[in-house]
């Protein structure tokens, strides 16, 4: 399919799709655990690695340096060396810093305190917690003005600590939705996380997200997806490409 042949899904396709995906792999129950910058380090953590290795440095940062602050402050090869497993733990100890020191130096006021005339936190205070005081534009624009975050470490920010209306689109879920003809062939990042807002009910964000994610490593593979197995084959315009 031409990425000019491609038409927006309908809400009854939307549905169905969901439904098949629900019965395969159920209803994902993660509340949202309001810890932000976690959520933050632990994507950067997440790049060009595996789930066990990600949480591997995470666990070996938290151990050596318990306060954010100790992290933004410490030397970098202390860093780099508490998240070694984690690979490229060079590039990622420099980005997680300057994550935390732009956090330190710009956090702006929350509407209710900007009605009040008053600061929004000490100039050192390392805190995203006003997030889900603002709306979700300004919440969205402010992380992704962050050094090296982009829409989907966002989004994951917003969705996975606050439950906020946002869909994190990486490789699976792209591929996913792309074969199953919900995402335009082609569309970048910014662009393929607007059209998954668009496709998504509020509520419904965590369960879509996961279970394309789900379905896109164990079936939909990227080199040889298992169409013979998979649940959603029928209603899968590219199953023809490589059955």
């Amino acid at each position: 399919m031409a990425p000019n042949d491609w038409k927006p899904p309908t809400r009854a396709r939307v549905v169905r799709i969901r439904e098949r995906l629900r019965a395969v792999y159920g209803v994902p129950l993660m509340k949202p655990h309001r810890h932000p910058i976690a959520e933050l380090i632990l994507t950067v953590l997440s790049q060009s690695t595996n789930d066990r290795n990600r949480d591997v440095a995470y666990r070996r940062l938290r151990e050596r340096f318990p306060l954010w602050e100790q992290v933004r402050d410490a030397p970098v090869d202390e860093v780099e060396e508490a998240i070694r497993p984690g690979g490229i733990s060079k590039v990622k100890s420099a980005r997680i810093q300057a994550i935390l020191r732009a956090i330190s130096e710009r956090r702006p006021e929350t509407e209710t305190e900007a009605a009040r005339g008053s600061s929004a936190g000490s100039p050192s205070e390392l805190s995203l917690d006003w997030l889900p005081r603002v709306p979700l534009q300004q919440a969205r624009d402010y992380l992704t003005a962050l050094p090296g975050v982009g829409r989907k470490t966002a989004a994951c920010v917003l969705l996975f600590a606050y439950g906020l209306h946002e869909v994190p689109v990486d490789t699976h879920v792209s591929r996913v939705g792309t074969r199953l003809h919900l995402l335009r062939p082609g569309a970048p990042f910014d662009e393929l996380h607007d059209e998954m807002l668009a496709l998504t009910p509020p509520g419904e964000e965590l369960e879509l997200h996961v279970n394309l994610l789900r379905h896109g490593r164990r079936t939909c593979h990227a080199r040889s997806p298992a169409c013979r197995e998979c649940a959603l084959a029928r209603m899968c315009p590219s199953r023809a490409l490589f059955v």
